[in-house]
């Protein structure tokens, strides 16, 4: 192992301000704080989640940049703009630091700056540590691409119905309800 290999506790204590960071297999990775419909779009998808979620008890929803350590040696920790994790996969408490557990749904919203292979990348981080669906939301086209733990892939647009079949059941709302103004 090279001295440039991190570790999740590193990461942890890991700071410098105005400043965003994962880590990929033990490589930092550092970035820009994303823009303000960004944070828009993630806060009203974690607001119908969240709401959702509470209302027949089906675990927990985390905000943004939560990190989940999903991968050790060298140690992989991302951070989705929202994470939801069933009760059948939460621990017993929440730890101090990266929580130690698989979500079931992470939703990805795309900034200006993300590319292509980056956000991939992060799909099958995602899907090969166990997630069930991940959700890449484009607020520039208005459109949430759907990628399933089976492999397959659905991009969902206009005013048609996202769900989140069968990890959240009964889940449902419209794709233009995901970019109000």
């Amino acid at each position: 192992m090279t001295t440039d290999v991190r570790t999740a506790d590193e990461l942890l204590h890991w700071y410098v301000p105005g400043k965003r960071a994962e880590l990929v297999r033990g490589r930092l990775i550092v970035s820009e704080p994303p823009g303000a419909r960004h944070g828009s779009v993630a806060n009203e998808l974690a607001f119908l989640i969240t709401n959702h979620v509470r209302a027949n008890s089906l675990g927990r929803v985390y905000a943004a940049e939560t990190g989940f350590w999903i991968e050790v040696d060298p140690d992989t920790v991302r951070a989705p703009d929202v994470a939801f994790v069933s009760n059948a996969r939460l621990p017993e408490d929440d730890p101090d630091g990266y929580a130690r557990c698989v979500p079931d749904l992470v939703v990805e919203v795309l900034s200006p700056s993300d590319r292509a292979g980056k956000v991939g990348e992060k799909v099958r981080d995602w899907l090969a540590a166990g997630v069930r669906l991940v959700w890449v939301v484009d607020p520039r086209k208005q459109s949430v691409r759907v990628y399933r733990e089976d492999g397959s892939e659905t991009m969902i647009t206009g005013d048609h119905t996202l769900d989140a079949k069968p990890v959240l059941p009964g889940f449902e709302c419209g794709v233009d309800e995901v970019f109000r103004k």
